[in-house]
């Protein structure tokens, strides 16, 4: 919540006055509460010189008593005493983090920006319970109903902490104070301040007591009287007559009679003066209690459907008369910095209660054309994300997957595919549940939004690491597009590059190649060669090519792809961090270590300035660059940024998440090269546990994870396990990928060594002379796996007492070494010391 600072309150003192311009403004009629604002200053930190955690204070009450106004006032009240004040609306949980970030630049910590969300507000919650750099301090958690979800985010320090909840959970874990209705004497007196020489005691007594002293209703009264001039008399008469109206209608009994007849007399009113007004708050409370953008009530194109709103909404000068006296009656809170409008949830329920079943159907549509209306076209374009998480709030209250008009559901599949992009994916399965469900009972379950739909929700899935859940969902999907829409239809084609992912998270690496190929030829025929739908199955089929071994391949594809991403064919960031990421894992698949992270610290650098550090193709930059950066001889380098990106991809995902167990992998890989073994033996082995859960148990990346283990045994000491582990793994790698392949002949490299160690080195002699001949035919002779297969294959020649030939191998490994390499890189010195080199597995992406 941003809105303007009041020009007659001073800053907060001290070096952030900026900062109080996130409180909301305050009331000017506040009035009365002075004994229950005494005690929440009786609990704030005086003048502290020791960090001394004060336990937060909640205050609890039913809607419309204040409970925010009463925080509010506190704030302005005693704002010299604090060095900062922060405010935080907390009716969504999910975004709290957010705006405890935002104080990350206030408290001198790097900002959101920087060090993405999480971490940010980590570092703010932190600096705050420490005190540093501010002991005095003050958080507002407004509307925090949700205490099992804010409780152990709401930080406990030298501050102070002020919450405001319906919710009466909050008495067990914090100081809560109850929040009642106004005392007759506080109703009086806010009544003479709220309407100023209009009424007298007498009549303000009368009205608080036909009010029941509920200060939203008596804010709503005194605004009306304001407004219109009423008198008391007059005001009490009509009040009685829609008391009796209202109950005999048998209205909500869970809202007060008073709120519920005030609510009706000013709508009354507000319908005499202004009845646009009323269309406008009447769509209001179709929307969510969250703050409504003002730029939602823009003109209904004429495809869309018939509006009754169009009069009002082409009228720019009608349409702002009509908003602002909503704000006049106190119906809505009209920002205007933040050019938001806020209907109280009471207000809210009260008005959808007043309508009859053909009126809210008429007005829920409205509402569903002016989300749709206010819905960006591309939901990839990064520009467009603010005003799409300005509007998911509001997609489940107004019930938009009940709607069947095009335009409505073209904006719902879109919101779909910003909660993809964007990474929200939790909230994306969520919402295509509900779509397909609501859309599939309304136009039957093969009408093509149902199909569409069901094509994102693989995606998602795929996204959420249930890639068997997605491979049949798509599967299913794609043959019922088939055959309704046709194979040449635009969602058929985009279903079938998708489904090319599912196919390679299956681990039929060959099968996905030759799906893709068919893939890109329809498309390039559908749309062009240079069509970003295009490009996208030209990205696919380089990764198609690097999982069967062919880099140079691999790389020419991603190059292609990211030179056309870059010339202007409206390619999306995300697509361009993906294929420049793509084009550095293969050039370090070649072997080419220093363009790789090169290219790679391009890639990152343009994911953390374009899409926030928590992205997840950030964090995918993030792991291949710290790769590179470790084949490159930067262990230490590499290692920070792994442990960086497996530690944001598990807070983020969630350990047993696709991203995270190979980030987990790759971050035990750069511990072996510290040789923090025990470390990485034990990350390695939490990992390999968890990988057949999502893939299955005879994926290739398993058996990947296998020679990983492996190799840990073997730098532990414990040569046979190591064997074991390797032998298994070449088994089942010839098994599923072929012998001709670079996890196969990885694991015969390093198995070689473990046959070596346990005292056969004839078999390894034998097995590294296989895997070098193959090597230098699949790899070439300059890839660094075929020169440590060769210098490694020197010493087995050696052993077994080919002395000449040993020598010539050697002298090839050192030359190709020193001049792919050069004599500092950290395989170089190995080689030259005569010891065996190893090769680990990083799992790609699929």
């Amino acid at each position: 919540m941003t809105v303007s600072q009041p020009s007659e309150v001073p800053p907060v003192p001290g070096r952030f006055p900026e900062i109080w311009g996130k409180v909301p403004q305050q009331n000017k009629n506040f009035t009365g509460r002075d004994e229950l604002l005494g005690q929440l200053h009786g609990g704030a930190p005086a003048d502290v010189t020791a960090v001394v955690p004060h336990t937060p204070h909640a205050l609890h009450g039913l809607g419309g008593v204040g409970k925010t106004q009463v925080a509010i006032e506190y704030a302005y009240r005693f704002r010299s005493e604090y060095d900062l004040v922060w405010w935080i609306p907390a009716d969504r949980p999910e975004l709290v983090r957010s705006s405890l970030a935002g104080l990350a630049s206030h408290l001198g910590l790097p900002p959101a920006t920087a060090t993405g969300i999480d971490d940010a507000a980590e570092a703010v919650l932190d600096a705050l319970r420490r005190g540093q750099p501010y002991k005095r301090w003050l958080l507002i958690f407004d509307n925090a109903d949700q205490p099992e979800e804010i409780n152990e985010i709401v930080p406990r320090g030298p501050g102070h902490v002020l919450i405001t909840s319906r919710n009466q959970r909050w008495d067990s874990v914090v100081d809560t104070i109850s929040i009642d209705v106004f005392t007759r004497t506080e109703s009086v007196a806010f009544l003479n301040k709220r309407v100023p020489r209009a009424v007298n005691a007498d009549e303000a007594d009368r009205l608080a007591e036909q009010l029941g002293d509920l200060p939203l209703a008596l804010e709503q009264a005194g605004a009306l009287l304001s407004e219109t001039g009423m008198s008391v008399e007059e005001y009490l008469r009509q009040l009685s007559q829609h008391a009796q109206t209202l109950l005999a209608e048998g209205k909500p009994t869970e809202y007060p009679q008073s709120m519920t007849a005030v609510w009706a007399l000013s709508v009354s009113q507000l319908s005499a003066k202004l009845p646009e007004a009323v269309d406008v708050l009447r769509c209001c409370a179709f929307f969510g209690p969250e703050p409504i953008p003002r730029d939602v009530f823009a003109p209904i194109p004429p495809d869309f459907g018939e509006s009754a709103l169009s009069g009002l909404l082409d009228n720019p000068i009608l349409l702002s008369r009509a908003i602002r006296e909503l704000g006049r009656f106190a119906l809505a809170k009209v920002e205007s910095r933040s050019r938001t409008i806020q209907v109280h949830r009471l207000i809210q329920a009260l008005i959808r209660a007043e309508l009859n079943d053909d009126e809210t159907r008429r007005v829920r549509q409205e509402v569903h054309y002016l989300l749709a209306g206010a819905t960006p076209g591309n939901p990839d374009d990064t520009a467009a994300w603010p005003r799409y998480q300005s509007l998911v709030g509001h997609i489940r209250p107004t019930l938009i997957a009940q709607s069947d008009r095009p335009a409505v559901r073209t904006a719902a599949l879109n919101v779909l595919r910003y909660l993809y992009s964007s990474g929200d994916f939790e909230a994306g399965r969520t919402f295509a549940d509900e779509f397909i469900e609501a859309w599939a009972e309304l136009s039957g379950p093969e009408h093509p939004d149902v199909l569409v739909a069901r094509r994102h929700l693989g995606a998602l899935l795929r996204e959420l690491s249930e890639p068997n859940a997605a491979f049949e969902l798509n599967r299913r999907t794609l043959e019922v597009m088939n055959r309704v829409l046709s194979p040449e239809h635009e969602e058929t084609l985009r279903l079938t590059n998708s489904h090319g992912a599912d196919i390679r998270a299956a681990g039929d690496f060959r099968g996905a190649l030759e799906h893709d190929k068919e893939s890109r030829r329809r498309h390039e025929e559908a749309f062009g060669a240079n069509d970003r739908r295009t490009l996208r199955t030209i990205n696919n089929l380089a990764i198609d090519y690097a999982l069967i071994s062919d880099y140079r391949t691999a790389r020419e594809l991603h190059e292609a792809a990211y030179r056309q991403s870059v010339s202007g064919v409206g390619v999306s960031v995300q697509d361009t961090v993906n294929w420049l990421n793509g084009l550095a894992r293969a050039v370090r698949l070649i072997g080419e270590y220093n363009e790789a992270v090169d290219l790679g610290e391009d890639a990152f650098g343009l994911s953390v300035q374009e899409l926030g550090v928590d992205h997840h193709w950030t964090l995918r930059t993030a792991k291949d660059l710290s790769i590179a950066q470790r084949r490159n001889g930067l262990a230490d380098e590499g290692y920070e940024l792994a442990r960086e990106t497996f530690e944001r991809e598990e807070r983020i995902l969630g350990f047993e998440h696709q991203d995270t167990l190979a980030a987990a992998m790759s971050l035990a890989n750069a511990m072996r090269a510290r040789d923090e073994i025990d470390d990485a033996l034990a990350l390695a082995h939490r990992t390999m546990d968890r990988y057949p859960y999502i893939y299955g148990p005879d994926h290739p990346f398993n058996q990947g994870c296998t020679i990983n283990l492996a190799l840990l045994f073997r730098a532990h000491g414990d040569f046979a396990e190591a064997r074991t582990h390797d032998e298994a793994a070449l088994a089942a790698l010839k098994e599923s990928v072929g012998w001709a392949h670079h996890f196969t002949l990885t694991c015969a490299v390093n198995l070689a060594s473990d046959l070596a160690e346990t005292g056969d080195p004839e078999a390894a002699r034998r097995l590294g002379q296989r895997a070098f001949d193959q090597l230098q035919a699949l790899l070439g002779e300059r890839n660094p796996l075929t020169i440590a297969c060769a210098a490694n294959l020197s010493i087995d020649m050696e052993t077994c007492g080919e002395q000449e030939e040993a020598e010539r191998l050697r002298r090839y490994a050192f030359e190709l070494y020193a001049q792919v390499r050069g004599p500092e890189h950290p395989d170089t010195v190995v080689a030259t010391q005569r010891s065996r080199l190893d090769f680990d597995f990083d799992p790609p992406p699929l």
